[in-house]
């Protein structure tokens, strides 16, 4: 049975992607970080994003119309942790 994953766990992981894809330093991976303007990512980056989370995760997010919401790295975790507890209430995890 798989461990439930907590929220600061996907906290760590989602920074790890930041960190592995795109060399971005651990100290300015903040919440309130602008994913565009204070970390520097573009659309190419964006699709780069994605499918590094989801090979993270385990989860699908290409399709998902939330994803142009997100602005900051806050946006990005919160996105993730609900992504992980539809997926958990659906009983396929």
């Amino acid at each position: 049975m798989k461990h439930k994953i907590t929220e600061n766990e996907i906290i760590k992981m989602t920074n790890q992607v930041f960190e592995e894809s795109f060399e971005i330093e651990t100290e300015k991976l903040q919440p309130k970080m602008n994913i565009f303007e204070d970390l520097g990512l573009d659309s190419l980056d964006i699709v780069d994003l994605i499918v590094a989370l989801q090979q993270k995760f385990d989860v699908k997010i290409r399709n998902d119309e939330r994803v142009r919401d997100i602005r900051t790295l806050e946006d990005v975790y919160r996105f993730i942790i609900i992504l992980k507890k539809e997926v958990a209430s659906l009983g396929t995890e």
